[in-house]
């Protein structure tokens, strides 16, 4: 992987895949995730022609950290991948992924179109507690991220008890464990834009918000009625797509027949 230096210093780490001038898409992930996870996306959109970025977001997998960090440092992250990868840049996020691509297109990062899959935002509706991400950072600071990890899936996802400590006794749980400080910044980032700001409805940017036909039901509605609220977005339901889980050739062929 590729490291460039966001705006404060911290080193944040990147995957370029793909050859030659194709148009380049970076992937903006969603929560307890690495750059290693999007390598499905990454090749579908490789093999449609385009240059495809991953990235770790700070303080995941092979990029830094910095004490105290708020979503505008993760915005002046995604700037500088776009930055590093030649400054013109299509982004396709995912869950939160996809709200960090939408604030930062609203903070003027350079972005030709936006794609925008799952979006977790709420307006308003059963918002999780106001001191969730206080709460998950002394877990982290205790030493505790298993409870980090637990509380997030549970208050701020949504997942069923029964889901969580499924996945809590799987293997796959331990390496969800150097996530825990993600956890905080990612509900930082969707609690304070989670009714979309007036800047992010008015994007100059073309976005078209993507969604599976099976998936949670709060999904849904956040999908449809950003896409009802943001002038000229697009809604694209793809069936391939299941629970909350983009399918890479469809979600490629979405873009490849809107990005030229």
């Amino acid at each position: 992987m590729r490291t460039v230096t966001s705006a404060d210093g911290t080193p944040i780490a990147y995957d370029q895949t793909g050859e030659g001038d194709g148009p380049v898409v970076v992937i903006v992930n969603g929560a307890l995730s690495t750059a290693a996870d999007a390598a499905g996306l990454a090749d579908a959109l490789t093999d449609a022609g385009y240059r495809a970025v991953a990235w770790d977001r700070r303080a995941r997998g092979s990029s830094g950290d910095a004490r105290g960090s708020t979503p505008d440092r993760e915005v002046e992250d995604l700037a500088a991948v776009i930055e590093a990868v030649g400054g013109d840049a299509a982004v396709l996020g995912h869950s939160s992924g996809a709200v960090l691509a939408l604030v930062a297109a609203s903070r003027g990062v350079p972005i030709r179109a936006l794609f925008l899959s799952e979006p977790p935002l709420r307006f308003g509706v059963d918002e999780p507690a106001d001191d969730l991400a206080e709460r998950l950072q002394r877990y982290v600071d205790e030493g505790r991220p298993e409870e980090a990890i637990v509380t997030f899936q549970l208050e701020n996802i949504g997942l069923p008890t029964e889901m969580v400590e499924q996945i809590r006794a799987s293997d796959q749980f331990p390496a969800m464990l150097p996530l825990a400080q993600s956890t905080v910044y990612d509900t930082k980032l969707v609690r304070d834009v989670s009714t979309p700001t007036t800047e992010m409805l008015a994007v100059t940017a073309p976005v078209t918000v993507l969604r599976g036909e099976q998936t949670f039901p709060i999904l849904i509605t956040a999908a449809d009625r950003l896409a009802g609220v943001i002038e000229g977005a697009e809604l694209v339901i793809v069936p391939e797509s299941v629970m909350h889980r983009p399918d890479p050739a469809a979600t490629a062929r979405v873009i490849r027949e809107r990005l030229t």
